[in-house]
């Protein structure tokens, strides 16, 4: 059974919890679950409050033994926030020995993809960015980020990002523009993950602008169905990890063949191959 910390959580400043320098608006409390979620267990949920005004919806997957743990942010696609995202990061708390937070970074979910998750809504939440290169994207991301580093029991210093689709897209440019020393809220950037990203030409130009080890997981069949796009197809993401290998950047793909764009959400074995990988790369990246 995972370990939760619900007290440290409702009481983080008593626990330690301090936001970073440069953390911005990473201001968080427990939570009640949202609509629908009663039944979710192995995890703790936490409101975090935006600067701007709303808040945004997180669970967070505590690991077995005593911390500090590295901590992995999860940001959804498109379809939007679901049940599927919470059993993964209670999956990837286990296995990658993680605290692992998915997180509702946009209210409001569309395209085909929607029918292949389990919709948890979260309508204090920002509207869904144009795109995840949008600078209401970064922001977002900067406030979980921060919120994630100020949770109880994690290292702010051991940071990681997962996305799927529009989530990978706003990972990758947040890894881009905040994943160096130094630099602000993503200071302690160590890894980004992509899962089915979008690789549209003016983010895959930046690809020598990455400072962090990237991991990318693709199927093959991968497109316009199921909440993809043009900039989804495989052969995308195989010129963007060419231009990372010709850059000379940290980089690990594995395609999963006839797979296509939410294929994670409801084949099993690629799901598992998929924990499996992650939690291999990030312990092999210094998440541990």
């Amino acid at each position: 059974m995972l370990t939760i910390g619900a007290a440290c959580v409702a009481a983080a400043v008593a626990c330690g919890a301090r936001a970073n320098a440069g953390a911005p608006g990473a201001a968080l409390a427990a939570a009640i679950p949202p609509a629908g979620t009663d039944t979710i267990t192995g995890v703790e949920w936490v409101r975090v409050a935006m600067p701007s005004g709303g808040a945004l919806s997180a669970a967070v997957a505590r690991p077995i033994g005593v911390g500090p743990h590295p901590v992995l942010v999860i940001l959804h696609g498109t379809h939007g926030f679901a049940r599927e995202y919470v059993a993964l990061a209670r999956d990837l708390a286990r296995e990658a020995d993680v605290v692992a937070v998915a997180a509702c970074w946009f209210a409001g979910r569309r395209g085909a993809g929607v029918d292949l998750v389990t919709p948890i809504e979260c309508p204090e939440a920002p509207p869904m960015p144009s795109t995840g290169m949008a600078p209401e994207a970064l922001a977002v991301v900067d406030v979980l980020v921060g919120a994630a580093r100020a949770l109880p029991g994690v290292r702010p210093d051991r940071v990681a990002l997962l996305g799927h689709s529009r989530g990978a897209v706003a990972a990758l440019h947040y890894a881009i523009e905040r994943g160096s020393p130094g630099r602000g809220a993503g200071g302690g950037l160590h890894a980004v993950v992509l899962n089915s990203g979008a690789y549209p030409p003016e983010l895959a130009a930046r690809a020598a602008a990455l400072s962090i080890p990237a991991l990318l997981l693709h199927g093959t069949a991968d497109g316009p169905a199921e909440g993809g796009s043009e900039m989804t197809t495989v052969a995308r993401a195989r010129a963007f990890e060419a231009a990372l290998v010709a850059a000379r950047k940290v980089v690990e793909a594995e395609y999963f063949e006839d797979a296509r764009h939410s294929a994670l959400f409801y084949n099993a074995d690629q799901r598992a191959r998929s924990i499996r990988r992650i939690a291999d790369f990030l312990r092999r990246e210094g998440l541990k």
